[in-house]
């Protein structure tokens, strides 16, 4: 026969689950009432999920709770942000299923549902945040209405929304240096130049859309890192001279 518990490791064991503390994956053990790869599944899609219960013998599930608890369908995408909060705030080195957890305000265990390891979890963190610069890459470019709306555009991109923030310049370091060392990361990368040169394409030829894309990558860097400030019409210079023009309607002012 098997030990009972005493009635203090129930107590226990009963305030560790009431705060949330004893993960996901116990409390399915301990109610063994529901295939465990169904529940990963329903967990990993974002929706919430109810244990079942055992009433009378008949195998009932609940609807929209858990333990009484309010349903949570924003946790997987809250906790991908929190990621990358926690990214810019530790770097990837610094960064843990713990941190992350608790900056997402949910249990340790529940991380485990919904990424398979942290290497999933980085991914999908990056991803989102390489597709939010994407997006506003594209509209920059879609907004402009000639080749020198086009330029102007360019300018606007590498001086006021690449590095708009301490944040954006740590996060896009730290996927470059992650890429560098684990080529699982480079497809992130590889569909934010394409994505980047697609949208210069709308302008330029081809050949130019890409020189464009290395120029915006190479002074964004430049301008984040270097101490002393420097001016924006160097920037409409440098991307005027490239296409052929110069850029108008800027501070920036035709060489002699």
């Amino acid at each position: 026969m098997h030990d009972r518990p005493s009635r203090t490791d129930q107590r226990i064991r009963q305030t560790e689950a009431d705060e949330g503390d004893i993960d996901d994956r116990e409390q399915e053990r301990v109610h063994r009432s529901r295939n465990p790869s169904q529940l990963e599944q329903t967990a990993r899609s974002g929706r919430s999920y109810t244990l079942s219960a055992s009433v009378n013998g008949v195998v009932t599930a609940g609807a929209g709770t858990r333990r009484g608890r309010p349903n949570d369908p924003g946790r997987r995408d809250r906790i991908i942000d929190s990621c990358l909060d926690v990214i810019a705030r530790e770097g990837v080195a610094g960064t843990s299923h713990r941190k992350v957890a608790a900056a997402a305000h949910v249990p340790l265990g529940a991380m485990s549902y919904y990424f398979e390891g942290m290497g999933e979890l980085l991914h999908e963190a990056f991803a989102r945040f390489a597709r939010g610069v994407s997006n506003g890459f594209e509209k920059r470019m879609a907004e402009a209405g000639d080749r020198a709306g086009a330029q102007q555009a360019v300018v606007a991109i590498i001086v006021d929304d690449v590095f708009g923030s301490e944040r954006d310049l740590v996060l896009t370091h730290e996927l470059y240096t992650l890429a560098a060392r684990k080529p699982a990361f480079r497809d992130l990368t590889s569909e934010w130049m394409r994505r980047s040169r697609a949208a210069l394409e709308r302008h330029f030829d081809p050949d130019t859309a890409r020189m464009l894309d290395a120029l915006i990558e190479g002074l964004t860097i430049h301008r984040a890192l270097d101490q002393d400030a420097r001016p924006r019409d160097e920037v409409a210079t440098a991307v005027g001279r490239m296409v052929g023009g110069w850029v108008r309607a800027t501070t920036a002012t035709r060489p002699a």
